[in-house]
């Protein structure tokens, strides 16, 4: 089994208290950041460390970081995208359950190394029992001195706060999620300006998930060679992946970066429910292109899954077992785009709404000759044509169903399905 690190305190009891968490080494890293570096040794520390960002995109923290102004005459924040909105996605709610002071102290040492005073943790609003707990560990961590003023007698000073979201999937997107903070309507902004220089009340602005901030403490308490050792030389570190669907054992399972999808299916996951055969896996969250059966031989890491025309994102693996319709799945990815669509772009607001009237209708029995060609085309005229991912989000995976499974979904047009 693989080393755990994110989740090795998650099943020691009220390890999400302050007290055990010190007793398991909580809390030295920051003392090793604030008393032993400076910020740029922590900045090229965690470049080393090729941590590249755990919420989608998988970006490198350390460049992002290494974006904002060293001088500037505004306050700089650090908001924390706790809005985990993908469908499939619960890996964040875990860290945030067991292990909120991980969390924190990655807020710390990421704020000491950019120069930001500010946190704000914007959470999901269903997630009001983490909330709460997370609240707990804030007031804990100022009650024994590691937020609020003169931070470990370092003289750097931190607040953080957590901000319930607005129940919108469009808010994990990363300005719709400063709209939304600010008060505002959570619709997404025009790039550029990147939220590095101009984000949070127009001010420059570090934006990272919760697991990405949870691997800091580890990378400046172990070294960036270490946290390299623990995956790939390119994507350091290991992976929370959460796996649902049609498998005997669903849940979260850390480990290292590059894991082929068949082991982490077949080997952690326990394997396919009931002996039933695989048909289709979505590897990172809805918004990824399924991949067929044929097609599960490949490592869990960002390249890797490029280049077999799907993506890592949120490392949410929902498996889809022989019995299961792919045009149901495909109804319940065009309802959930088209009614989490924020609405600001045509192609995506009026897109995803035709695609979705046109499945439900296949699947009401009324499907038409040239309804599979149809949504093709609507999708492709979607991707790339928005201001914001959540567009290219619900045309991949379309697509891919669409023309994975184009028999299946025939023979319901025929009515044979």
């Amino acid at each position: 089994m693989a080393e755990k690190l994110l989740t090795k305190l998650f099943d020691v009891e009220n390890a999400h208290t302050i007290d055990i968490y010190i007793q398991k080494n909580g809390y030295r890293a920051i003392q090793k950041a604030l008393k032993e570096m400076t910020p740029e040794q922590i900045l090229e520390e965690v470049k080393a460390a090729n941590l590249r960002g755990r919420g989608g995109a998988g970006f490198p923290a350390g460049v992002k970081w290494g974006f904002v102004p060293k001088t500037v005459d505004k306050p700089k924040y650090l908001c924390v995208n706790a809005d985990e909105g993908e469908p499939g996605t619960f890996k964040d709610r875990y860290i945030m359950t067991h292990n909120p002071h991980l969390l924190l102290e990655g807020i710390i040492i990421s704020s000491y190394c950019v120069g930001i005073h500010t946190a704000y943790i914007y959470i999901r609003g269903e997630y009001e029992v983490i909330a709460l707990r997370l609240e707990e560990a804030i007031a804990e961590a100022y009650a024994k001195g590691y937020l609020g003023k003169d931070i470990l007698g370092s003289g750097f000073d931190l607040d953080v706060y957590v901000h319930r979201g607005a129940g919108a999937y469009i808010c994990g997107e990363e300005t719709a999620l400063l709209e939304s903070l600010e008060g505002k309507r959570g619709n997404p902004r025009l790039k550029p300006p990147f939220p590095a220089s101009i984000g949070l009340f127009k001010c420059p602005t570090v934006i990272n998930n919760i697991e990405t901030l949870a691997n800091v403490p580890l990378i400046i308490l172990n070294g960036a060679d270490w946290f390299k050792q623990k995956g790939l030389p390119k994507d350091g570190g290991t992976r929370i992946f959460g796996v649902s669907g049609m498998v005997a054992k669903p849940g979260i399972y850390e480990l290292p970066i590059g894991t082929p999808l068949k082991d982490i299916i077949f080997e952690h996951a326990g394997g396919m429910k009931k002996g039933k055969k695989l048909k289709a896996v979505i590897p990172g969250g809805m918004s990824a292109p399924v991949l067929t059966a044929d097609e599960i031989n490949v490592a869990m890491d960002f390249d890797s899954l490029v280049e077999a025309k799907s993506m890592l994102g949120s490392g949410a693996i929902i498996v889809i077992d022989q019995d299961t319709s792919m045009l149901e799945v495909l109804r319940l990815v065009a309802k959930f785009y088209s009614h989490e669509s924020c609405g600001q772009c045509t192609p995506c607001r009026i897109g995803n709404a035709w695609i979705r009237k046109t499945v439900d209708r296949m699947a009401n029995g009324a499907g038409q000759k040239g309804d599979i060609d149809n949504i093709i085309r609507v999708a492709s005229n979607i991707l790339g044509k928005t201001l914001c991912p959540l567009g290219d989000a619900a045309a991949m995976p379309i697509l891919s169903i669409t023309q994975k499974f184009r028999e299946e979904l025939e023979s319901h047009i025929k009515g044979q399905g």
